[in-house]
């Protein structure tokens, strides 16, 4: 891994994907305990999510399902502020165990904003499975069920996170390097 530049910013080297690789078949396994027998359905959040979902589920060995859908609030490093339902949730939920899964819960507010649209729908249990979660950049109170990783407040790329469209499908996470 060595420094790359995306559009006008510097990223540094952060997690390799061996070690992404492991936590998220240390997840898989947990899931595989949590949830035998009972058929969960997994939502994953597009498009940062996409390639955590995807080795996810190939970890998985229980019965599942997954769908999308597409909630954003990200506009280049920062947060808008409003988060956007551009593709929205289409199987019906009511009385099944569903979890999400999220690339990285900073703010919160997207959760903050989606669950209680779930919870309406009656679902027999709701966690949240993150990949990342920026604990000090938390300002809306999200329960997450699962974590990869807790990191710093820093700006990440790579493993499906982009910076305005780019370095989605670098396989390690890079961080913004603040000297550049």
């Amino acid at each position: 891994m060595s420094v790359i530049k995306v559009h006008d910013k510097t990223f540094v080297p952060y997690l390799p994907e061996s070690i992404i690789l492991e936590k998220v078949k240390e997840l898989a396994a947990q899931l595989h305990t949590d949830y035998a027998g009972k058929k969960p359905l997994f939502i994953a959040v597009l498009n940062g999510s996409f390639m955590f979902a995807s080795d996810l589920f190939k970890e998985l060995s229980i019965e599942a399902e997954i769908c999308f859908i597409k909630l954003a609030s990200y506009k280049g490093t920062k947060s808008t502020g409003h988060v956007i339902t551009a593709i929205g949730l289409d199987t019906d939920i009511t009385d099944r165990h569903v979890v999400i899964l999220e690339d990285i819960i900073d703010t919160g507010k997207t959760m903050n904003e989606f669950l209680p649209q779930l919870r309406n729908q009656h679902p027999a249990s709701l966690k949240i499975a993150v990949l990342l979660h920026k604990p000090d950049a938390t300002l809306f109170p999200v329960t997450i069920d699962y974590c990869c990783f807790s990191i710093p407040n820093k700006f990440v790329l790579g493993y499906g996170l982009d910076y305005d469209g780019l370095g989605r499908n670098i396989r390690e996470l890079y961080q913004l390097d603040d000297e550049a």
